[in-house]
């Protein structure tokens, strides 16, 4: 534990520019905290354009992000990975398969302990060239843009789109109590304001623009929609082909239209309502123009999307902006707060502008009943298809800071697509609910060199419904879940293979969350071990909650379950990686917390002969898991050693928390909060709170995404348990130091 504590000092001593303190900070204020202060004080607020930078409205369902005149036009402003664009959950669209391609045609054999099994695998991405099929199934279904809405200039040629140019004294600020984006410019001497939000409940856009340039029709709102382009990401709007979808004005009642949106066989439905003082006409074959009808000043839009038609009542937009400025006050008003702006270390004002925004942003766009996908609705990645193993870092801080119910709404997905989970296990000879690594709405696995081999999601929906239990510890939650967790259970018994050993093994195949290691020569990776263990003990205790039998499987897996593979007194990644720490120690594998440890103008290109790359899941046995799981003194001087060697510069966003988890429940919190606020090129989080993902490669660094909200949740799910604590623990705040923190928080629930 000291060789810990002094790398710690050394780093801190590196970190904190201004310098931290080394005195108790001043006592907190007493009584409740004022959470409005906490909120407004980081409000996010642009005079220019910061092209990485677009801000987001949204619910949870449909979320669109906004330029600097808080609409979408100025594309060419922004980055090729900020696409401006509107998404919504449930919006997913296929190219057409005249060939009728379906999953079978990428399954491939995979021997493993004498047996052979269908995967549905990419053995070189070199295939997908060669091999419509593995395309096709790989890209399809995928999420695309619902619309775009910009400005126009109108003059007697028609008009043209308002650009960048054009304005002048421009200023964005996106209230985050209100969940309301107030954007302000001058146009031709007049000044235009715009206010746009998404209505909680309902999946409207509402958009108000007061200026003198709409009485006279200069100013009009243009609502585009486009076709889905083939390369997907980040932005799957083809704006070139016209004739590959159709706009159709279904229905028009004064003061709103239905439009019906058709790209092949995907359909959705639009409703503009714009009341008597609007207007709205289609001036193209694919858009619709809003203006004022009366000589007005002022523009109300209120824009419906929705899987089926509907025409709703005579537009009360008052109404609608009522509500939707209630509904975000009370979401702050509910569930946790943290206040760290007494503390003397200079970093504690950082951390609490990440810990507000991190909430803004996962709850615009991780707070359905569906997983979301790592960019969240703002952009496209992997097609904008989801991946389970990040449902946990996605959902799990929703019941940290008491709001359970978020996180119960997307864990009811695995009770949605049960059966098809039992039928995939089944395919792999197995009992129970094999949970897929990353599909589309349709819960279809896609094909990978990866996917199919990674295992580590599928002990999730047991560890998020206890979290849901925690919090409503009732008959009905047991219930809800229950057969979610049997046979999530179930597949992990199952998914052991007994070898006629002692100890039953953990693969092959199996690729672990470090995903280096090769599927089928891996047995017994360290943390989906521990992970396998957990999730059995809590099913079973799920049983005996529910008055069930116990189920001799799921104990005889437990007592034959591998041991964590260990070696000199550090634990390894898998079992094979015998000789790893000694190897990883060579110094053109330059990892750890000096030089190349992470920032992101430091380091060389990387060698991939190391292996000291990508996620330190061993650390997640004790950290992400409770400490029953795992020595507590192995992993100690297994973090000691991964602080040494360690190549910082090729994690990705989540992992700063979770070895922040790990640190706190050893007893570490200077530790903790030093892995939080590291200077690494993939834990940076943005003016909007937002935090882009880079590759490290022989050129450098590439900014992959602009934003990975895996990286949002994990920061809330640290710092509820370095808060709050974890099962058995004393006092307040002990993931915290005490010297320079002062640590206020309410509504924050302890990890297990």
């Amino acid at each position: 534990m000291r060789s810990i504590r002094a790398i710690a000092a050394t780093w801190l001593a590196i970190l904190c520019l201004a310098g931290c303190a080394t005195v108790p900070a001043a006592p907190a204020p007493e009584g409740p905290i004022d959470r409005r202060a906490v909120i407004s004080r980081q409000n996010v607020t642009l005079d220019a354009i910061d092209p990485h930078a677009a801000v987001m409205v949204g619910n949870g369902s449909l979320a669109l992000s906004l330029d600097i005149t808080g609409l979408q036009g100025l594309r060419s402003e922004y980055a090729e990975t900020s696409p401006l664009i509107t998404q919504a959950q449930w919006a997913w669209h296929s190219f057409p398969n005249p060939e009728g391609w379906t999953l079978e045609y990428a399954m491939k054999p995979v021997d493993a302990h004498g047996q052979v099994y269908q995967y549905p695998y990419i053995a070189d991405w070199a295939e997908l060239d060669t091999n419509p099929a593995l395309q096709w199934l790989r890209e399809n279904p995928h999420r695309f843009s619902l619309g775009r809405l910009s400005f126009r200039l109108v003059d007697e040629t028609g008009g043209r789109p308002l650009e960048l140019s054009d304005i002048s004294e421009t200023r964005l600020t996106l209230d985050l109590w209100s969940g309301t984006a107030e954007s302000q410019f001058s146009l031709e001497g007049k000044t235009v304001r715009v206010s746009t939000q998404v209505h909680p409940d309902l999946d409207t856009v509402l958009i108000s623009v007061d200026s003198p340039l709409l009485a006279n029709g200069r100013l009009v709102v243009d609502l585009d929609f486009p076709y889905v382009s083939e390369e997907l990401n980040p932005d799957p709007a083809d704006w070139t082909s016209p004739e590959r979808h159709t706009s159709t004005l279904l229905e028009e009642k004064p003061g709103r239209d239905l439009i019906e949106r058709r790209l092949d066989d995907a359909r959705y439905y639009v409703t503009a309502q714009y009341g008597e003082d609007g207007s709205f006409t289609q001036t193209g074959v694919h858009r619709f123009t809003a203006g004022t009808a009366s000589g007005g000043t002022a523009l109300h839009l209120a824009i419906s999307y929705a899987l089926v038609p509907g025409m709703p009542g005579a537009l009360d937009f008052a109404a609608l902006k009522s509500h939707a400025a209630r509904a975000w006050p009370e979401f702050w008003q509910s569930g946790g707060i943290i206040v760290l702006s007494a503390s003397d270390d200079p970093r504690a004002v950082e951390l609490e502008r990440r810990i507000v925004l991190s909430q803004y942003l996962t709850k615009v766009n991780a707070s359905s009943s569906w997983i979301p996908q790592e960019e969240g609705l703002y952009a496209n990645s992997w097609n904008g298809k989801f991946h389970h193993e990040m449902h946990w870092w996605h959902a799990a801080h929703f019941a940290l800071w008491g709001r359970a119910e978020v996180t119960a709404e997307s864990l009811d997905w695995y009770k949605t697509t049960l059966p098809q989970a039992r039928a995939r296990a089944t395919h792999y000879g197995r009992t129970g609910a094999w949970w897929p690594k990353m599909t589309g709405a349709n819960g279809v696995e896609s094909p990978s060199t990866i996917n199919p081999f990674i295992m580590w999601q599928q002990p999730h929906p047991i560890y998020l419904a206890e979290l849901v239990y925690r919090a409503d510890p009732s008959e009905e939650t047991l219930a809800a879940y229950g057969e979610v967790v049997d046979e999530t259970a179930n597949l992990l018994a199952s998914f052991l293979t007994d070898t006629g050993e002692d100890r039953l093994v953990l693969g092959p195949p199996v690729i672990p969350v470090q995903e280096v290691w090769p599927a089928t020569a891996t047995t017994n990776p360290t943390f989906e071990v521990a992970y396998w263990g957990y999730g059995l003990k809590l099913a079973s205790e799920w049983r005996a909650r529910r008055g069930l039998a116990p189920e001799p499987a799921w104990n005889e897996a437990l007592a034959r379950l591998p041991a964590l593979p260990e070696e000199d007194g550090l634990y390894l990644p898998v079992a094979e990686a015998g000789g790893f720490w000694r190897d990883v120690a060579r110094p053109e594998c330059a990892g750890g917390l000096g030089a190349k440890g992470g920032a992101i103008a430091e380091g060389g290109p990387p060698d991939e002969t190391c292996l000291n790359r990508d996620h330190p899941s061993f650390l997640m046995a004790l950290g992400f898991l409770p400490e029953s799981e795992a020595d507590a003194e192995t992993m100690a001087r297994t973090l000691e050693a991964t602080n040494r060697l360690w190549d910082l510069r090729q994690t990705w966003g989540w992992d700063f928390p979770m070895m922040a988890m790990t640190a706190a429940r050893l007893g570490e919190p200077e530790l903790a909060v030093d892995y939080l606020m590291m200077d690494a090129a993939n834990n940076q989080f943005g003016v909007t709170g937002m935090t882009p993902r880079y590759h490290l490669g022989e050129e450098g660094y590439t900014r992959a995404a602009d934003t990975y909200f895996p990286s949002n949740g994990g920061l809330l799910a640290a710092v509820a348990l370095m808060a709050a604590g974890w099962d058995g623990t004393e006092g307040d705040a002990p993931g915290f130091p005490e010297q320079g923190w002062v640590v206020r928080h309410e509504g924050l629930k302890p990890l297990p």
